[in-house]
């Protein structure tokens, strides 16, 4: 495993002395965020580095721990992927994720394993204190996020996992110097068969520590920016189930730049309208056609497209659906796990709110950029573009 510390040093670099004519304008808040960052990220990576080494000397055999029948949810942002994940999660005797707290407190067996005898002592002598407390920090503290809901305790895009190399796209979010990062957003066609390989197998070796630690069960993961390493995931993981998810461009397109603009500015600061709309553009185009027309060169009963109306209107038909078909065991109590799920997505109110005006946008010029998606998949086309303000199931 290789930390990229060049380009380490060249966001850091940036963000103190070339951050003129960037979206991370040196403001008051971005001086106190990167002041937090450095003085937190690099003690907490030598910790996290030092129980990779030690997972080699106490856990070796995590190496050749299998990955059975993984399944790999792909698709665009805002297109009902965390909706699907989460819904999953909750059918916890077949599938297991990386949560937020396994992302960047405990991404190695030895903290893992801490952890789990740690969480032991609590249950048994200690009438579960800590678990309540941490519970409760964490509804006072992420769990105030709305646009996309957290929790260190929920499954999350595991993507977030290659910051601990320093080399994937979600480093952009906090540290948006674009001209800086390799073309993750074509990361099949753009990147080095070296560098993809490095990236590859550090992810896999995280999975292998995950399930180590947590028992034989199958590894379910959703993320949008796997859908352009389609090819590399299917190389890396032979066994894999590939589910993609396709929504509305008229939905997905002005939600993306909304969320996109609000995860970022958390990190960089407020700016007038909307930023990144050409990358976005070019990354939402690439994201529907490239994991696409993969699928369609490569049938598969391990591959499947669901439509996102599909998905949300009838859940139970094509979850059971993808069950029987991928070779996951059939579960009795499934009913009730997505009726729990659906209730509870339907009652959260996002804070999501976007105007297709503001964005510079409009119908017409969505559907014909999107042309061969509207054709494939019949979206509507709707002939009035009206902003609002929806009710987001979580993306």
């Amino acid at each position: 495993m290789k930390y990229n510390f060049r380009l380490f040093w060249r966001t850091f670099y940036r963000s103190f002395f070339a951050f003129k004519n960037t979206p991370a304008r040196l403001t008051k808040k971005r001086f106190i965020f990167l002041i937090l960052f450095y003085l937190v990220w690099p003690l907490g990576s030598l910790v996290h580095w030092i129980c990779f080494a030690l997972d080699d000397i106490l856990f070796p055999n995590y190496k050749n721990h299998p990955i059975e029948k993984p399944l790999f949810i792909l698709g665009n942002f805002r297109s009902g992927s965390t909706f699907l994940h989460r819904l999953l999660s909750r059918d916890s005797e077949t599938f297991t994720s990386l949560t937020t707290w396994d992302i960047y407190l405990t991404p190695s067996v030895t903290q893992k394993k801490i952890t789990q005898f740690i969480a032991s002592l609590d249950n048994k002598f200690f009438g579960r204190i800590l678990h309540r407390a941490l519970f409760a920090f964490d509804r006072a503290t992420l769990g105030k996020i709305k646009i996309h809901p957290i929790s260190f305790f929920q499954p999350e895009e595991d993507e977030n996992i290659h910051m601990h190399i320093w080399d994937g796209f979600f480093v952009t979010f906090l540290f948006p110097f674009m001209d800086e990062f390799p073309d993750y957003i074509h990361f099949d066609e753009a990147l080095s068969p070296e560098r993809k390989k490095r990236i590859m197998t550090f992810y896999r070796s995280m999975l292998q520590r995950h399930l180590y630690a947590n028992g034989n069960k199958h590894f379910v993961a959703k993320n949008p920016a796997f859908s352009a390493k389609i090819e590399t995931l299917v190389e890396f993981f032979p066994d894999a189930r590939i589910l993609y998810i396709a929504r509305n461009p008229l939905d997905m397109l002005p939600s993306t730049v909304s969320w996109i603009n609000y995860a970022r500015g958390q990190f960089t600061g407020p700016h007038d309208g909307y930023l990144y709309t050409d990358e976005i553009l070019e990354l939402t185009q690439h994201w529907y056609r490239h994991p696409l027309q993969y699928l369609d060169s490569h049938p598969s009963p391990r591959h499947l497209i669901v439509n996102y109306e599909d998905l949300i209107q009838r859940p139970e038909a094509v979850i059971r659906g993808f069950y029987e078909q991928f070779g996951y065991p059939d579960k009795p109590g499934l009913p009730i796990i997505i009726d729990q799920a659906v209730k509870e997505t339907l009652s959260y109110n996002s804070d999501h709110t976007y105007s297709y005006e503001k964005m510079g946008f409009t119908r017409e010029g969505i559907v014909e950029q999107y042309k061969d998606i509207f054709e494939r998949f019949k979206f509507e086309t709707r002939e009035e573009m009206i902003p609002v303000k929806r009710l987001e199931l979580e993306h």
